[in-house]
């Protein structure tokens, strides 16, 4: 590698390289760099991500690979004769976006589903609406043997209440009807779909989970909490395989839309993962995904169960997720502290709960480090985080000098204490950074109280703790918007306009950099992802502006313009406009 400061670029690594085959669907651009010629793009805001070259005027591409960054005159050197050149007309030009959670498969699965998210992902806001959404679906789904909604969220609804069994009997009287929470920890069902899937009131509430019952104590009011929820699953109407794999394939584009390069599917079944070996198999993935296999109380890891850190046609199992606790917007995060209200039916003193016990984590913790596989785990409440570090350190401490980078999914309500125990551990958190937006209120209200949903997110505090923390959306819960989601980081604004917690503040940058470098690095893809470094991937998203020079409030009036994979082209902005 040369010496000159200024100037870095990458030859023999590159020699040999041809850009992998990308399936893009038909009405997407596709560009693909030749062998024998490389691409510049010039006259663009070009954001590195890398500290040691933060700055470049611009870039060589070949083979799907960066060959050079630096000033135009060195690239062009770099590049050769024939090279072509890009320019980019000022736009700014950073490292694709990678996915840290999200539920890739799950996203897929629910686009057949009535919408019956509050705005800005759905339509609904109130009981009525909910009700009026689902009559119209089902009168454009005659066939269909269910009535099925994504989406609701009773903290948006007028009523600021779950839809009842009585509510979802207005929808239906002849067909199941059965809702799923925003969050994916609750869902609604009404009187016959209570009675499908075999729930009376002689029906007892589940480890890990709760039948909502009505006021005589016994009779189900129709809302399933957590567990609860799988007595439900095996009853569900599923799509054919190639109805399954097609929306795997289509789901793409929208991932595609918002910049990202890279997804995750952070919670697959058994069928998820084989759907997507088949897409893959039949080279129809431009994404790279990462899955993360869901186990669940006392699970066994396989001894056939294998995991990558390289991709087979653009997927890899990563490891494996547990579920520590629920959703805190649905008041099933499990606390130290009571919930600010305690919700329907639940004591002063109501906290929420475990999901698993300490011995079925521990169990899980130690078969996974003794093979070498990661872990991630969603863990919302404090309490989760305890059992979390809890169970996590001992294990640590059997396998000294073993690199597994887990993961603390959400960590939404993590204390100060905490942070210092992951910085010091080497534990990632993993934020659900656009929760101040969308529920923020309700968790100073009605779920948290004032100090302690202030600190929901803590982003200010982890990167004090020079912790490379890294944010995210978990679609299908919110859309897998990543503009928004640095506009929330940085911002913290509710949707009243108020600021939840200002001193948990990130920097346009920090923000940028948890879904780039610390994203690549929370996959151990540091080496190939990232940053706009030469040697690694070409994947880039091409935007509007630059959010490092903006204004940080208007972060949200950013457009992806386009996003490219490995030198391919795979969404512009300008051909979904024609």
């Amino acid at each position: 590698m040369p010496s000159r400061a200024g100037f870095r670029i990458l030859c023999s690594a590159v020699a040999g390289l041809f850009l992998a085959a990308c399936a893009a669907p038909q009405n997407m651009a596709q560009q693909q760099v030749s062998a024998e010629s490389a691409v510049i793009f010039v006259n663009a805001q070009i954001i590195t991500v890398d500290d040691a070259f933060p700055q470049a005027e611009a870039v060589a591409v070949r083979d799907g690979r960066i060959l050079a960054v630096g000033t135009r005159e060195e690239v062009n050197r770099a590049a050769g004769t024939g090279a072509s050149l890009r320019d980019l007309g000022g736009a700014a030009l950073a490292p694709g976006f990678i996915d840290t959670h999200g539920h890739f498969a799950m996203l897929a699965q629910t686009a057949g589903m009535a919408n019956v998210q509050p705005p800005p992902a759905g339509p609904v806001r109130s009981i009525p609406e909910l009700q009026a959404q689902l009559e119209a679906w089902a009168l454009a789904h005659p066939d269909s043997p269910w009535i099925l909604g994504w989406g609701y969220d009773d903290s948006l609804l007028a009523e600021q209440r779950h839809p009842a069994r009585e509510d979802l009997d207005a929808v239906s009287t002849e067909k199941p009807v059965f809702l799923m929470h925003t969050s994916a920890h609750l869902a609604a069902c009404n009187s016959l779909c209570l009675d499908a899937v075999g729930i009376s009131p002689e029906t007892p509430d589940p480890e890990g989970g709760i039948i909502r019952r009505q006021s005589d104590g016994r009779t189900p009011n129709g809302v399933l909490e957590e567990t609860a929820l799988y007595l439900a699953y095996a009853h569900l109407p599923q799509p054919v395989e190639s109805q399954r794999l097609a929306g795997l394939s289509a789901v793409q584009e929208l991932y595609a839309s918002y910049g990202i390069t890279t997804a995750q599917e952070g919670a697959a079944q058994g069928q998820n993962i084989a759907d997507l070996q088949k897409v893959a198999a039949r080279g129809d993935l431009y994404l790279d995904v990462v899955a993360y296999q869901l186990f669940q109380k006392d699970g066994v890891i396989p001894e056939d169960f294998a995991v990558s850190k390289t991709y087979d046609s653009r997927f890899r199992i990563s490891g494996i997720k547990l579920l520590l606790d629920g959703s805190l917007q649905g008041r099933t995060g499990w606390l130290t502290q009571p919930y600010a209200t305690p919700g329907p039916g639940q004591p002063a003193e109501y906290s929420g709960y475990r999901i698993h016990s300490d011995e079925s984590v521990a169990n899980l913790f130690e078969q996974a480090y003794a093979r070498d596989i990661q872990i991630i785990a969603h863990a919302n409440g404090d309490r989760a985080i305890d059992q979390y570090l809890d169970m996590m350190t001992p294990v640590m401490a059997a396998h000294p000098g073993q690199d597994q980078r887990p993961v603390v999914i959400h960590a939404q309500a993590a204390r100060q204490d905490q942070l210092e125990e992951m910085a010091a551990a080497g534990i990632l958190p993993s934020f659900f950074a656009a929760h101040p937006f969308y529920w923020g209120d309700w968790h100073r209200d009605a779920i948290l109280g004032p100090e302690r949903a202030a600190f929901i997110s803590p982003l200010a505090a982890a990167k004090a703790l020079g912790i490379p923390y890294t944010v995210h959306n978990d679609p299908p819960v919110v859309p897998p918007d990543v503009i928004r989601l640095l506009w929330v980081s940085v911002n913290r604004e509710t949707r009243s306009g108020q600021v939840l917690g200002e001193d948990q503040r990130a920097s346009p940058m920090d923000a940028l950099r948890a879904v780039t470098l610390n994203a690549a690095r929370q996959y151990f893809e540091e080496a190939e992802k990232g940053s706009i470094t030469p040697g690694k991937k070409a994947d880039f998203v091409i935007l509007s502006d630059n959010p490092l020079t903006m204004d940080p409030a208007d972060l949200q009036s950013i457009r992806v313009l386009e996003t490219i994979k490995e030198g391919v082209t795979i969404y512009t902005a300008a051909r979904q406009e024609n």
